[in-house]
Protein backbone atom coordinates (compact mmCIF):
# COMPACT_ATOMS: atom_id res chain seq x y z
CA UNK A 1 0.00 0.00 0.00
CA UNK A 2 1.53 3.50 -0.93
CA UNK A 3 1.41 6.15 1.80
CA UNK A 4 -0.85 8.42 -0.54
CA UNK A 5 -3.77 6.33 0.25
CA UNK A 6 -6.65 7.95 2.91
CA UNK A 7 -7.54 5.21 5.48
CA UNK A 8 -11.12 4.94 3.49
CA UNK A 9 -9.31 4.04 0.08
CA UNK A 10 -7.26 1.42 1.93
CA UNK A 11 -10.51 0.07 3.51
CA UNK A 12 -11.48 0.01 0.03
CA UNK A 13 -8.35 -1.79 -1.45
CA UNK A 14 -8.41 -4.41 1.33
CA UNK A 15 -12.22 -5.26 0.48
CA UNK A 16 -11.49 -5.44 -3.01
CA UNK A 17 -8.69 -7.82 -1.90
CA UNK A 18 -11.55 -9.58 0.09
CA UNK A 19 -9.14 -8.64 3.23
CA UNK A 20 -11.04 -7.14 6.26
CA UNK A 21 -9.27 -5.59 9.25
CA UNK A 22 -9.35 -8.93 11.11
CA UNK A 23 -7.63 -10.99 8.75
CA UNK A 24 -4.68 -7.91 8.76
CA UNK A 25 -4.15 -7.56 12.34
CA UNK A 26 -3.87 -11.69 12.40
CA UNK A 27 -1.33 -11.23 9.77
CA UNK A 28 0.67 -8.57 11.26
CA UNK A 29 0.49 -10.52 14.45
CA UNK A 30 1.89 -13.88 12.49
CA UNK A 31 4.65 -11.10 11.38
CA UNK A 32 5.28 -9.75 14.40
CA UNK A 33 5.80 -13.60 16.07
CA UNK A 34 7.76 -14.43 12.94
CA UNK A 35 10.28 -11.94 13.23
CA UNK A 36 10.73 -12.32 17.12
CA UNK A 37 11.26 -15.75 16.57
CA UNK A 38 14.20 -14.65 13.95
CA UNK A 39 15.61 -12.44 16.53
CA UNK A 40 15.29 -15.28 18.94
CA UNK A 41 17.05 -17.55 16.55
CA UNK A 42 19.93 -15.02 15.82
CA UNK A 43 20.75 -14.81 19.08
CA UNK A 44 20.96 -18.90 20.02
CA UNK A 45 23.39 -18.77 16.58
CA UNK A 46 25.77 -16.08 18.04
CA UNK A 47 25.62 -18.27 21.55
CA UNK A 48 26.51 -20.76 19.66
CA UNK A 49 29.69 -19.65 17.61
CA UNK A 50 30.45 -18.28 20.56
CA UNK A 51 30.48 -21.59 22.77
CA UNK A 52 32.16 -23.53 19.60
CA UNK A 53 34.91 -21.22 19.80
CA UNK A 54 35.62 -21.41 23.46
CA UNK A 55 35.52 -25.55 23.02
CA UNK A 56 37.92 -24.92 19.87
CA UNK A 57 40.54 -23.11 22.48
CA UNK A 58 39.68 -25.38 25.30
CA UNK A 59 40.47 -29.14 23.00
CA UNK A 60 43.80 -27.28 22.02
CA UNK A 61 44.53 -26.93 25.47
CA UNK A 62 43.05 -30.41 26.13
CA UNK A 63 45.49 -32.12 23.38
CA UNK A 64 48.68 -30.03 24.74
CA UNK A 65 48.61 -32.06 27.71
CA UNK A 66 47.32 -35.48 25.97
CA UNK A 67 49.36 -38.36 24.94
CA UNK A 68 48.70 -40.63 21.92
CA UNK A 69 49.51 -44.24 22.92
CA UNK A 70 49.31 -46.76 19.82
CA UNK A 71 50.08 -50.84 19.87
CA UNK A 72 47.58 -51.33 22.88
CA UNK A 73 46.83 -54.68 23.42
CA UNK A 74 43.38 -55.16 22.69
CA UNK A 75 42.12 -56.61 26.18
CA UNK A 76 43.67 -53.73 27.87
CA UNK A 77 41.29 -51.66 29.73
CA UNK A 78 41.20 -48.27 30.63
CA UNK A 79 42.27 -48.85 34.53
CA UNK A 80 45.43 -50.90 33.27
CA UNK A 81 46.38 -48.00 30.90
CA UNK A 82 46.14 -45.70 33.94
CA UNK A 83 48.16 -47.71 36.19
CA UNK A 84 51.26 -48.27 33.80
CA UNK A 85 51.03 -44.13 33.33
CA UNK A 86 50.34 -43.39 36.94
CA UNK A 87 54.25 -42.87 37.31
CA UNK A 88 54.34 -39.91 35.13
CA UNK A 89 51.84 -37.69 37.32
CA UNK A 90 47.99 -37.08 37.89
CA UNK A 91 45.85 -38.32 34.69
CA UNK A 92 42.44 -37.31 34.19
CA UNK A 93 40.97 -39.32 31.59
CA UNK A 94 42.06 -42.41 29.20
CA UNK A 95 40.07 -43.05 26.11
CA UNK A 96 40.91 -46.23 24.53
CA UNK A 97 38.83 -45.89 21.20
CA UNK A 98 36.77 -48.46 19.63
CA UNK A 99 35.28 -49.30 16.17
CA UNK A 100 31.90 -47.71 15.52
CA UNK A 101 30.59 -50.78 13.73
CA UNK A 102 31.97 -53.25 15.61
CA UNK A 103 32.91 -51.62 19.20
CA UNK A 104 36.23 -53.67 19.31
CA UNK A 105 38.89 -51.72 20.44
CA UNK A 106 41.13 -50.20 17.22
CA UNK A 107 44.75 -50.60 18.80
CA UNK A 108 45.56 -47.27 20.41
CA UNK A 109 44.35 -45.13 23.29
CA UNK A 110 44.88 -40.92 24.80
CA UNK A 111 45.86 -40.15 27.74
CA UNK A 112 44.84 -36.77 29.20
CA UNK A 113 47.01 -35.56 32.11
CA UNK A 114 45.99 -33.05 34.63
CA UNK A 115 48.80 -30.66 33.54
CA UNK A 116 50.88 -29.96 29.98
CA UNK A 117 54.24 -30.34 32.17
CA UNK A 118 53.98 -34.03 32.54
CA UNK A 119 53.78 -34.88 29.12
CA UNK A 120 57.69 -35.08 28.56
CA UNK A 121 57.53 -37.54 31.30
CA UNK A 122 54.57 -39.97 30.05
CA UNK A 123 57.16 -39.83 26.69
CA UNK A 124 59.80 -41.49 28.07
CA UNK A 125 57.08 -44.50 28.13
CA UNK A 126 58.04 -44.91 24.62
CA UNK A 127 58.61 -48.34 23.53
CA UNK A 128 58.00 -49.67 27.34
CA UNK A 129 56.32 -53.16 27.21
CA UNK A 130 52.32 -53.34 28.25
CA UNK A 131 50.70 -56.62 27.79
CA UNK A 132 53.30 -58.06 26.02
CA UNK A 133 53.31 -55.47 23.57
CA UNK A 134 55.92 -51.96 22.93
CA UNK A 135 53.79 -49.11 23.11
CA UNK A 136 54.42 -45.97 20.75
CA UNK A 137 53.78 -42.77 22.76
CA UNK A 138 53.71 -39.11 21.34
CA UNK A 139 52.25 -36.23 22.21
CA UNK A 140 48.59 -35.78 20.56
CA UNK A 141 48.49 -33.79 17.70
CA UNK A 142 45.39 -31.31 16.98
CA UNK A 143 43.45 -32.11 13.98
CA UNK A 144 43.22 -28.80 11.37
CA UNK A 145 40.20 -28.95 9.29
CA UNK A 146 40.48 -29.33 5.55
CA UNK A 147 43.68 -30.70 6.22
CA UNK A 148 44.14 -34.41 5.16
CA UNK A 149 46.61 -36.94 6.41
CA UNK A 150 48.76 -35.96 3.32
CA UNK A 151 49.16 -32.69 4.57
CA UNK A 152 47.70 -30.65 1.27
CA UNK A 153 44.72 -29.19 2.45
CA UNK A 154 42.45 -30.31 -0.48
CA UNK A 155 39.89 -32.16 1.73
CA UNK A 156 37.70 -34.32 0.03
CA UNK A 157 37.59 -36.10 -3.00
CA UNK A 158 40.16 -37.58 -5.92
CA UNK A 159 41.41 -33.94 -7.25
CA UNK A 160 43.18 -33.51 -10.12
CA UNK A 161 43.73 -34.11 -13.47
CA UNK A 162 44.03 -37.75 -14.25
CA UNK A 163 44.72 -37.41 -18.02
CA UNK A 164 47.94 -39.03 -20.23
CA UNK A 165 48.07 -41.31 -23.12
CA UNK A 166 46.14 -44.21 -21.94
CA UNK A 167 44.62 -42.43 -18.35
CA UNK A 168 41.22 -41.47 -19.60
CA UNK A 169 41.76 -37.61 -19.53
CA UNK A 170 38.94 -35.97 -20.56
CA UNK A 171 37.01 -38.42 -22.59
CA UNK A 172 36.64 -41.26 -19.97
CA UNK A 173 35.81 -44.21 -19.77
CA UNK A 174 38.11 -47.80 -20.35
CA UNK A 175 39.59 -48.83 -23.52
CA UNK A 176 39.65 -52.33 -23.74
CA UNK A 177 42.93 -54.27 -23.26
CA UNK A 178 44.08 -54.41 -27.05
CA UNK A 179 48.09 -55.23 -27.67
CA UNK A 180 48.94 -51.80 -28.22
CA UNK A 181 48.09 -50.58 -31.78
CA UNK A 182 46.75 -47.28 -32.66
CA UNK A 183 45.62 -44.95 -30.40
CA UNK A 184 44.18 -41.68 -31.74
CA UNK A 185 44.65 -39.31 -28.20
Amino acid sequence: MSADLTVQEEVQVNQAVGLDENDLEAMKRKVAEMEAEAAKLREMTESLNQESELLEENKEEVDSRSVYVGNVDYAATPEEIQAHFSSCGTINRVTILCDKYTGHPKGFAYVEFAEPSLVPQALLLNESTFHGRPLKVTPKRTNVPGMSARGRGRGRGRGGFRGGPRGGGYRGGFRGRGRGGFTPY
